[in-house]
């Protein structure tokens, strides 16, 4: 009877003897099955932290200068000379948009290329209480600001930020020195983007079910909703499996992080304050007709004489370059103080798009300081 040879442990191995193979592809199923188990429990952790724990965060250290009821004050730099207001959109998301992250921040941007002292209106997101708020409510709250920073200020409206800044400077235009307005729709008849086609197609009674579903107050998660129905496949689709391929990047994880946290996390907004702005605004125009009244008087852009530079974003489809650029037509400015620019991208890449950080905010920078 012939022996058996032994086998040196060293020697054995699943893959080695032939008729142990299936067991080598069972061990290495079952190998890869835990590490796609463990993807997918990263990616299901990752994404509920995405869209449900985390707060956006100013990314620049700052200090509080001021509460008030439909604002905090932010202090950022160091006092001396004269200070620049960039008053944040109050349109539904936070003022995460001007201070976004290291790098990658307006705030930062306009502090490294000039400007000592930048203040910003950190809009507080309405409560029950705030629901008949109007728009005469949030001009006196940023001329409160503008008086607490000295009286005058440099004044950055970003988005429907710059709608209420264009207001203040044809309301005040002592206290404005000169004017930033990147993606604000002065002229909302202007151009045909899906905004204004909503506006004017909707009838006010929607918009009014919306905030009398909300309780009198326009909720962020129905614009939210909103927003994400205009490009449904990047957000109900693409956005996740992105997320899932590159679960293993921290980079990219961080970064998404960080969007995701401003994105999906909205402010409600008061619904008087709300309807007020799509009735007189988008659907009738009125501002850039010289018809708006603002804190007891009708105001006419005309009376905007400060140096103004206007940004538009070329392939921006909420706020569309018409509506920007045509506000040249109302304000008082001479034609020589105005300057008009259109950058490559769409509405939020205005204001934390890395290419327009590097490439646009320096110029208004240093343009603004040279006022």
């Amino acid at each position: 009877m012939s022996k058996i040879k032994p086998v040196a442990e060293s020697e054995f191995s699943l893959t080695s003897v032939p008729a142990f193979w299936p067991m080598a592809m069972a061990a290495s199923l079952a190998e890869d099955g835990l590490e796609l188990y463990a993807k997918n429990l990263r990616f299901v952790e990752e994404d509920i932290k995405i869209h449900h724990e985390l707060r956006p965060k100013l990314a620049t250290a700052n200090v509080t200068r001021l509460e008030l009821r439909t604002m905090i004050l932010r202090d950022y730099g160091e006092p001396g000379g004269l200070p620049t207001l960039v008053d944040a959109p109050y349109a539904g998301h936070s003022a995460m948009i001007a201070d976004y992250q290291k790098g990658q921040s307006l705030i930062e941007t306009l502090l490294a290329n000039g400007l000592r002292h930048v203040a910003l209106t950190d809009w507080r997101s309405a409560t029950e209480d705030m629901k008949d708020l109007e728009i005469d409510n949030y001009l006196a709250e940023l001329v409160v600001a503008i008086d607490d920073l000295g009286g005058r200020v440099n004044l950055v409206g970003l988005c429907q930020g710059g709608w209420m800044s264009a207001m203040i400077a044809a309301r005040f235009p002592e206290k404005v020195n000169s004017l930033v307005l990147a993606g604000s729709p002065i002229d909302t008849d202007a151009g045909d983007g899906p905004i204004k086609r909503m506006a004017h197609d909707s009838p006010i009674s929607f918009y009014e079910d919306l905030v009398r579903l909300g309780g009198g107050l326009m909720r962020g998660k129905f614009m939210l909703q909103a927003w994400k129905n205009m490009h449904p496949e990047q957000h109900y689709i693409q956005e996740h499996v992105d997320l899932y391929e590159h679960i293993d990047d921290p980079a990219y994880v961080a970064k998404e992080e960080a969007f995701e946290s401003w994105y999906e996390n909205p402010l409600d907004l008061p619904g008087r304050w709300y309807l007020q702005a799509i009735t007189q605004l988008f659907k009738e125009n009125r501002l850039a007709k010289g018809q708006f009244v603002g804190l007891g008087r009708t105001l006419n852009l005309r009376d905007i004489t400060c140096p103004t530079f206007l940004l538009a974003g070329a392939e921006d489809d909420i706020t569309t370059p018409e509506q920007v650029l045509d506000a040249a037509k109302y304000i008082g400015a001479p034609k020589e103080r105005i300057v008009q620019k259109t950058v490559p991208g769409g509405h939020i890449g205005l204001f934390m798009g890395g290419r327009t950080l590097k490439a646009c905010w320096p110029e208004i920078a240093r343009w603004i300081a040279a006022q």
